[in-house]
């Protein structure tokens, strides 16, 4: 749930500054989780596949980049991340792959830049991390050179500290899971309103409002919370089945960058999880 478009929501991320940094190793992959999690609620695929005209997937073409994200601090394009020696990551070892993942720091040192939702996917849990680094490793390697991201500001030494381990809660249907899914799905990342920083503002949690422009138009990110300009009155049902066909409780589509070819993958338990969290939130008027 992720494609950043508002220039000034990035400035204030770039201006941290952590330079601590320590190895990971990571555990044994298991490469059926990982393409769960990858056709489903982390949906990379949603930036790092190629789009046609319309915004639409050309799943075709794998996870090999060349998606462009633009903005007035950075023109962004999303590299390919199939194995591929030469434009991909066919080079890179595993933990070096989970480190950039998870912190957003290459092989080479250099930091990643936004759009990269890498304060979410700092809570990837270690199976999970490497359940999706085991996927990445089992793909076709396609051969896609993309250019590379322009920032036109500084870009922080780090996302903070190096992340030594996480642990996920229980799977099951509940909030605690459902949070757990929604972070690593980074839905927040664009269902939160962002301040004048471009911070996300941490008391309205899921309220909305960010606006994404592309070929579609523009979009708004709605109010995920149980709020009457939100999910009020919703039924469990109603949510799963928004979540999954990309429409609203009348049947209208809504327009991207929602990940709608990925979340209709989203097993039925973990949709239960993911609608009780959304459920737990403190209602929130859109706009107020």
């Amino acid at each position: 749930m992720r494609h950043g478009i508002v220039s000034s929501r990035w400035v204030a991320l770039a201006l941290l500054a952590f330079t601590a940094r320590a190895a990971f190793a990571l555990p044994p992959g298991n490469i059926e989780r990982g393409k769960y999690l990858m056709d489903s609620v982390v949906a990379c695929g949603n930036c790092h596949t190629q789009r046609g005209p319309q915004g639409e997937p050309l799943m075709d073409k794998g996870l090999s980049g060349g998606m462009v994200f633009e903005e007035k601090m950075f023109r962004a394009v999303a590299p390919n991340i199939t194995p591929d020696p030469e434009t991909g990551i066919g080079k890179w070892t595993d933990d070096q792959l989970a480190k950039a993942i998870r912190e957003g720091i290459r092989p080479d040192g250099s930091v990643i830049g936004p759009p990269m939702p890498i304060g979410f996917y700092r809570h990837i849990s270690d199976t999970d991390l490497a359940a999706i680094v085991a996927y990445l490793r089992a793909q076709p390697p396609v051969k896609h050179a993309v250019e590379k991201s322009k920032f036109n500001m500084p870009l922080p030494a780090s996302y903070g500290p190096p992340v030594k381990s996480v642990k996920a809660p229980p799977a099951g249907r509940t909030v605690a899971y459902g949070k757990y899914l929604t972070d690593i799905g980074h839905c927040m990342d664009c269902h939160t309103p962002r301040d004048d920083k471009g911070m996300l503002v941490k008391g309205k949690v899921g309220a909305g409002g960010q606006v994404f422009p592309g070929p579609w138009g523009e979009s708004v990110s709605r109010n995920l919370t149980p709020d009457a300009t939100g999910l009020k009155g919703w039924t469990d049902e109603q949510i799963a089945h928004s979540i999954r066909t990309g429409t609203n409780r009348e049947g209208q589509p809504y327009k991207p960058p929602m990940a709608f070819d990925w979340y209709r993958n989203i097993g039925d338990d973990d949709m239960a999880a993911i609608v009780k969290y959304l459920k737990s939130l403190k209602p929130i008027k859109m706009g107020g």
